[in-house]
């Protein structure tokens, strides 16, 4: 199994984040520039077009990116924070063929001051009629801890 990775603005994946996710498959995580590339998402999309990809996972900036690869490659996602309404460097978002997306996954934090999980929930609402799990994290801020990645990267793949 192969999990694409897209990490948010400001972060990388980290050595123990990447540890959880390769329980469930072989990690792809590309090195992503947001600031000096506004077609991250077709450039990542272009890189993994011809790949066997069977789950897109991101966060904050990379959780905007995932959803979109989501349905370009018509898998599934689980998105931390997701940045879809609002974000602080522009992103174009490609036009892919795919329109629909498989099961999702979102995890919001409630104390998220970076991404508004509100206006997650409100776009999120006018996009996709069905199929998406919604895990709001009352204690959770914008980062998400390793007790609560793992957490929610288990029960993602457990409904798989």
């Amino acid at each position: 199994m192969i999990l694409l990775y897209l990490h948010g603005l400001e972060s990388k994946l980290n050595a123990a984040k990447k540890a959880v996710l390769e329980q469930y498959g072989s990690v792809l995580a590309p090195d992503l520039d947001y600031h000096n590339n506004p077609d991250a998402v077709q450039q990542v999309y272009e890189m993994y077009k011809g790949q066997p990809i069977d789950y897109v996972i991101g966060s904050s900036m990379g959780g905007f990116a995932a959803f979109h690869l989501g349905r370009a490659f018509d898998k599934p996602v689980l998105l931390f924070n997701p940045a879809l309404v609002k974000r602080s460097v522009p992103q174009n978002i490609p036009t892919f063929k795919t329109p629909t997306s498989g099961f999702g996954q979102v995890v919001l934090g409630g104390k998220d001051s970076v991404v508004d999980p509100a206006d997650t929930l409100r776009f999120l609402g006018d996009q996709l009629k069905a199929g998406f799990d919604y895990h709001l994290r009352a204690e959770m801020g914008h980062r998400t801890s390793l007790e609560v990645f793992e957490e929610e990267v288990q029960e993602f793949f457990e409904y798989q």
